[in-house]
């Protein structure tokens, strides 16, 4: 029988890619999306194989509907991909407590949401993919990107967490890590702060401007990295962590040389703050 895939946010960008990429290859893909105006557009994507729901994965009723409503229909989850969530750029002090709560809501607890809404029917099958998409701003902090760090952050934390809980009944996870990708997040995507503090406009100005000279020419392609998620899907052993793009490698390289070198140089201090034995 076709794997069912479960797949958020598929009214374009990488989620949509996956979509299509999964149906292309006879599974059968239920998409969430927050309009019904888009619902054709995800039926016609491949006739017969994908299927639109409504969704706002921050309402967890909505969420547990949903999860029912496929399993009714299809018996079964075998893919899951957490791909909805959003950027918000501004610095810490200028995010009012509804932007960060938003953000965590969408980009972690939407996805952790799911995950404990799919799992028991995954446990029951003893079989199952989860594919939690994150970033490298889940491995790498930036300047005014501060809060989708931490909920990127958070997301491969339990994410690999829950790797090693259910890895035992059958069931995989992969955090997928793109690097700039050619979707609308850092264009229509994006959410800025509301409030600005004169003082950080030194660093924020940075990011906003390396966003807009980006958008639309990011080197990545959302079809070639939907292919590979397709692949990885049908592999025995795949990797917990799925780094996507040039330019990612190039940035978690650094990331980790430059974590090595410190922790070395406070590694004797570190170290000496256990108790004499």
């Amino acid at each position: 029988m076709d794997k069912v895939w479960f797949i958020t946010g598929v009214s374009g960008g990488l989620g949509k890619s996956i979509a299509k990429a999964a149906a292309e290859q006879g599974n059968v893909v239920v998409g969430s999306l927050r309009n019904e105006e888009q619902f054709q557009e995800f039926l016609d994507l491949i006739p017969g194989k994908t299927f639109p729901v409504l969704l706002d994965v921050r309402d967890l009723q909505q969420s547990k509907t949903v999860i029912d409503q496929i399993i009714s229909t299809y018996g079964k989850i075998d893919v899951l991909v957490n791909n909805a969530g959003y950027g918000l750029v501004g610095a810490i002090e200028e995010l009012s407590h509804e932007e960060l709560r938003d953000q965590m809501e969408v980009n972690f607890f939407g996805a952790l949401q799911l995950c404990q809404l799919v799992l028991p029917s995954m446990r029951k099958n003893r079989l199952g993919h989860i594919f939690n998409i994150s970033s490298i701003a889940g491995l790498n902090g930036s300047n005014a990107l501060g809060l989708y760090n931490a909920s990127k952050f958070a997301l491969e934390g339990f994410s690999e967490g829950m790797m090693l809980e259910t890895k035992h009944l059958g069931i995989k996870v992969t955090i997928v890590e793109p690097g700039p990708f050619r979707t609308k997040w850092a264009g229509g995507g994006l959410i800025h702060a509301k409030r600005n503090i004169p003082d950080y406009e030194s660093v924020t100005s940075v990011l906003r401007s390396r966003l807009e000279k980006v958008n639309g020419n990011q080197p990545g392609d959302p079809d070639r990295a939907a292919k590979l998620i397709v692949e990885v899907a049908l592999t025995e052993n795949p990797p917990l962590r799925l780094l996507l793009g040039a330019s990612g490698y190039q940035v978690i390289e650094s990331k980790l040389k430059r974590l090595t070198e410190e922790l070395m140089t406070w590694k004797e201090k570190g170290i000496a703050t256990d108790f004499d034995s």
